[in-house]
């Protein structure tokens, strides 16, 4: 699987993870498109949330640590609210949004 930005083509895995991180917002548009999901702000601080902590810890955090730190970030916050945002799995499926590789195990540390 592959998605196209800038004419450029972005290798992915069969479940449609990057093989590599990409951080340009043009690359999160695409695969939001293909994933079916139209972006709101809170998407996006659920991308850069994501971004900031696989460049900071070379992976991305599981589903329970990714509810705990948004929900200070994010009024409102909880598990029903990202899978509103993210329907099949917010760590997962967030991550592939954010343009980073497929997460650790079941959604990072």
């Amino acid at each position: 699987m592959a998605y196209t930005v800038d004419d450029h083509e972005l290798l992915a895995d069969e479940q449609g993870f990057l093989l590599g991180p990409d951080y340009r917002d043009e690359v999160v548009d695409a695969i939001a498109a293909a994933e079916g999901i139209t972006l709101t702000a809170d998407h996006w601080t659920v991308v850069r949330y994501l971004r900031d902590q696989f460049r900071e810890h070379g992976h991305t955090p599981n589903f329970r640590n990714m509810l705990k730190d948004l929900a200070e970030v994010m009024p409102g916050c909880d598990s029903k609210s990202l899978y509103a945002l993210f329907p099949t799995g917010p760590a997962k499926q967030g991550a592939k949004v954010a343009g980073l590789p497929q997460p650790l195990g079941k959604g990072g540390y």
